[in-house]
């Protein structure tokens, strides 16, 4: 029987998801609360719809093309796609039965580090993490939990020394300070696994979300960071010797 797991949708052709043209399948479930999340749709553990990983290869394979032409593959995203180990490792297993590159976008909140957790990781191409705020206090009130999980997987990521990207939102007033982008470029600096830093600027196109299920967006009102602000924050990171882009 084909493992089931519960998934938000899923996008065929994604180009910001992982190198080349992905299929980006949204996971089901968030530990977080982000307050600029653009897919606050996908909190609930219970929502979205239950698939087979049949299911979802039915649809990988027709895109396979796609994903030869440009170095392309399948990403879980989500919501959060660890919260759901075992779908997305026997997804990851069967891709790589069929050399289909595999993507893990992650914030990280691993809560049990099972053996499954290594078959998800031997089974994944590439690793991205998103890494929100370095300083725990200011972590808390932008996402509602702590960050000691996202910096323990970091830090598991880099024992394997698994092939990872960083991901770092630019949120005016929240991690758009010299003091954040410093002290996390130093941190991210150590972990010899991480091949690029991936800048991404604050935007809003998530709101819409918010207010259909009849709750107020919090960040209303702040813009996206300027290009002289993500130009800043580039600058400390390849400071300390990171390869970025944004």
């Amino acid at each position: 029987m084909s493992v089931e797991g519960r998934i938000h949708s899923w996008e065929s052709c994604g180009t910001v998801d992982g190198p080349g043209i992905r299929f980006i399948v949204f996971m089901q479930g968030c530990l977080m609360r982000c307050k600029y999340c653009h897919n606050r749709d996908t909190w609930d553990l219970d929502g979205g719809k239950v698939v087979s990983v049949d299911e979802v290869m039915q649809q990988v394979d027709s895109y396979r093309y796609f994903f030869e032409a440009s170095g392309g593959g399948v990403t879980a995203s989500g919501g959060e796609a660890i919260l759901q180990p075992e779908f997305v490792a026997e997804l990851f297993r069967r891709c790589k039965e069929h050399d289909i590159d595999t993507c893990l976008d992650t914030n990280g909140m691993v809560r049990h580090y099972t053996p499954v957790i290594d078959t998800l990781l031997d089974n994944t191409d590439l690793v991205m993490l998103d890494l929100k705020q370095i300083k725990d206090d200011v972590h808390r009130n932008l996402v509602g939990v702590s960050n000691k999980r996202p910096l323990q997987f970091a830090e598991y990521l880099a024992k394997r020394n698994q092939r990872t990207w960083i991901r770092y939102v630019v949120v005016p007033g929240y991690t758009d300070d010299d003091a954040s982008a410093e002290e996390l470029a130093e941190y991210v600096a150590t972990l010899k696994n991480v091949e690029l830093v991936e800048l991404l600027p604050y935007h809003e196109l998530g709101k819409h979300k918010w207010t259909a299920l009849g709750e107020e967006y919090q960040l209303d009102g702040v813009k996206p960071p300027s290009g002289d602000t993500m130009e800043r924050i580039k600058g400390i990171f390849e400071a300390q010797g990171l390869k970025v882009k944004y």
